[in-house]
């Protein structure tokens, strides 16, 4: 057997030499002596690991929680959810006020399963400048991918092991508002919130406490008696809120059922008359305060939101100060500190608002729906802004007692006190749009000065329907009064040149300059014109949001002759009227509209910025024609027949002006009155345009001219001097009621 084993092992030994050797030994029957071609070998090359690096930060840089976590390794996403991930990772930048942060990929170490790759990150904060530390990333292959073995050492190396960042905040006081003459509009301030205790209400104090209550807080006494008679006898009632000065006499006469309670918060003054300009604070919502703590705030404070609190909140906020550590959360104890800076206080920011005209302007319309602007010509500078319903800001303030039961009212309301209506509120503009008109018309060459029209009931030139001139109405009054249609505004006004149709404001006249302008193929002039003045576009003031109107080219001959008048499909805002209104009164600058004068430091140095008017356009009138526009304005106030005439009488000071009457589309029209004064010569009083809508109050003459006239009055005597036609005295009209009327105006505290 061993025999035979040796032999078999011999011929294997053989046969393989042969295999191996230079084509000696044996060869396989129909093979060659070619040798066999050497085994095809892949290489792949390892995935960088840097690449992966990159991928994370550049999501960790667009807070892409979801992309991160998806390039971690295995054993960091079995050990730690997504959702706590997310939360280290972001708490972490929030708590550093990172605003951003930039990264450089140094150098990588490459092993087959494994990788380390060195970069350097820099953290941008709000608080305390710039953290830059140097990082060490290692990875694991898995199924051919690199992960990160994630832990918070990946964004401070000092939080390896559990450390945790926390930031030790200082925070200045908020900064204060001032109008043009640093008059307080907003600042933290002791305050008194009043209520009424029916219960305590005797028969002997009950005149008392509706007279002063109105006098400082502006409550109807009708109103107001009917709410005490039906309240329970412990439930209070929730009145305003006042400044030690404002309520000094109310709370010195105490009578029986008032009560107050005093505390301390940032308080607006006047009862909150600059509110719908200065607008409010309130809590950082959860939607934003990711946002906020990454600017450095600590999350708990209160922040504009709305007007110039929302506007000017990088200023009136202050800069924060903090000092940022390292803390070991077991022991509660500082591993290091990271870095600090100190607080700087709060700007303030003065207003081009005058505080006593916008008092006094948003008493003008209360009572109304409506909305009051107040421009410098010259300058565009914005002495008031008045809308109502307005609202008090304080009703914002937690501290205020009463701010729970007014808040839940203020959103309860239908009449949306919130809206501005100055700058928000977009209405046609009726009448006062025939300036526009009359502009087109001379600009296109078919109307000159001379032009007439002969300006009577009714006006055919179109088959949709007969149009009635204004005049027409009154007539058909009239006869229903059983009387005869014999005064001025109730005639047809008859033969008018140019100027004199603006004056008597005849309908037909500007139905016929709108009709012959489209049978000109000038069918968009009036469109042109308008959008020349500033209409259907933002005025582009900066602080508080607008709307921006609606002037359309029109399709139809109905539609150029709608908008010839300002019906139709014309929709403005006061601010934008007030606008181009003070254009035509400074010889033809359109301005931004501005609010804020300038923003200075607590110290009063040198301001930190100064705003300056800034005109942005001009009207595309020539000279002669401005002019002659203008000449036509002081006639509608001058001249007997003007349509503003009757309600301006016994106002000394010069002016000029347009009514307006427009329909609202549903009960009366809106009355509109737009104007400006030319008493700076003899005042030295810059002069100002005005503008005031009421919405669905009746015809512009017999509402808004009456409050044009208040407001003149205010601005160039302190105070109003007349009484509106339907009052007996200021907020008291000529019904008389058991009380002694409605009041609709306080005089200020």
């Amino acid at each position: 057997m061993k025999f035979f084993r040796w032999i078999h092992l011999i011929v294997i030994m053989t046969f393989l030499s042969a295999c191996g050797s230079g084509g000696s030994g044996l060869i396989p029957v129909g093979a060659t002596d070619t040798p066999l071609p050497p085994p095809a070998v892949t290489i792949a090359s390892a995935p960088d690991p840097s690449l992966t690096l990159t991928a994370y930060l550049d999501a960790y840089k667009a807070d892409d929680y979801n992309t991160m976590y998806s390039l971690v390794s295995k054993v960091t996403q079995d050990t730690l959810p997504l959702e706590e991930f997310a939360k280290r990772n972001r708490d972490a930048l929030n708590e550093m006020s990172a605003t951003s942060f930039d990264y450089e990929v140094l150098s990588s170490l490459v092993n087959p399963y494994s990788a380390e790759v060195a970069y350097k990150v820099t953290y941008h904060t709000a608080l305390v400048g710039e953290i830059q530390r140097d990082i060490v990333a290692r990875l694991t292959l898995e199924n051919g991918a690199w992960k990160l073995q994630w832990d918070d050492s990946l964004i401070l190396p000092e939080l390896a092991g559990g450390n945790v960042l926390r930031m030790d905040y200082s925070v200045p006081s908020r900064g204060n508002i001032y109008d043009r003459d640093g008059d307080v509009i907003v600042a933290q301030s002791d305050a008194y919130a009043f209520s009424i205790v029916p219960g305590n209400v005797t028969d002997e104090s009950l005149p008392t406490l509706l007279a002063e209550v109105w006098r400082l807080c502006g409550n109807s006494m009708e109103a107001l008696a009917q709410q005490i008679a039906n309240t329970p006898a412990f439930f209070a009632i929730p009145l305003c809120e006042a400044s030690a000065q404002e309520s000094e006499r109310i709370r010195s006469i105490a009578p029986a059922g008032l009560q107050w309670v005093q505390y301390n918060a940032r308080f607006y003054f006047d009862q909150g008359a600059s509110s719908n300009i200065v607008g409010y604070t309130q809590f950082i919502s959860p939607d934003e305060l990711e946002k906020y703590r990454r600017l450095g705030y600590r999350g708990d404070e209160r922040v504009g939101a709305a007007g110039i609190e929302q506007w000017a909140e990088d200023y009136l906020a202050g800069q924060h100060g903090g000092t940022l550590y390292i803390v070991n959360p077991s022991t509660g104890q500082i591993v290091t500190r990271v870095g600090e800076s100190a607080p700087k206080p709060a700007d303030s920011v003065y207003l081009t608002i005058d505080d006593n005209l916008q008092y006094y302007a948003q008493q003008a319309i209360k009572g109304f729906t409506g909305a009051a602007v107040v421009m410098e010509v010259k300058t565009g500078r914005i002495l008031a802004m008045a809308s109502s319903p307005g609202f008090d800001s304080n009703v914002f303030e937690p501290n205020n007692p009463n701010s729970q039961a007014q808040i839940a009212e203020l959103f309860q309301r239908l009449d949306r006190p919130l809206l501005n209506r100055a700058a928000q509120g977009q209405y046609p503009l009726g009448s006062v749009f025939k300036i526009i008109t009359m502009a087109a018309g001379m600009e296109s060459g078919l109307f000159i000065p001379e032009s007439t029209y002969d300006c009577q009931y009714t006006w055919t030139r179109l088959p949709d329907q007969i149009r009635y001139d204004w005049t027409y109405q009154h007539c058909q009054d009239r006869l229903a009064a059983g009387q005869e249609c014999n005064t001025s505004d109730s005639m047809p006004s008859g033969q008018l040149t140019l100027a004199e149709g603006l004056m008597r404001s005849c309908n037909p006249f500007f139905w016929e300059i709108g009709y012959t302008l489209y049978q000109n193929n000038r069918p968009n002039d009036i469109a042109n014109m308008a959008r020349a003045f500033g209409l259907g576009q933002p005025t582009g003031i900066q602080q508080i949001p607008e709307a921006a109107g609606q002037i359309n080219d029109p399709p139809t001959a109905i539609d150029v002759v709608n908008q010839a008048i300002g019906q139709g499909d014309v929709l403005v805002t006061p601010l934008q009227v007030v606008d181009f209104i003070a254009a035509i009164a400074n010889g033809g600058t359109l301005y931004r509209p501005q609010l804020v004068e300038r923003i200075e430091p607590v110290d009063s140095s040198a301001a930190v910025q100064v705003f300056k008017p800034e005109a942005r356009g001009t009207l595309p009138l020539q000279p002669f024609r401005l002019e002659f526009i203008k000449n036509a304005m002081i006639e509608v106030v001058k001249n007997p027949h003007g349509t503003a005439n009757f309600r301006l009488r016994g106002l000394s000071i010069p002016v000029a002006g347009k009514t307006g009457t427009a329909e609202s589309g549903s009960g009366d029209p809106h009355a509109w009155f737009a104007g400006f004064t030319m008493a700076e010569e003899n005042t030295g009083l810059p002069d100002i345009a005005i503008v005031v809508i009421l919405e669905n109050a009746g015809e512009g003459s017999d509402y808004a001219a009456p409050v044009f006239k208040r407001i003149v009055e205010t601005y160039y005597y302190g105070t109003p001097r007349t009484f509106y036609w339907f009052e007996s005295n200021f907020g008291v009209t000529k019904t008389p009621t058991p009380l002694g009327g409605i009041p609709t105006e306080t005089p200020k505290p």
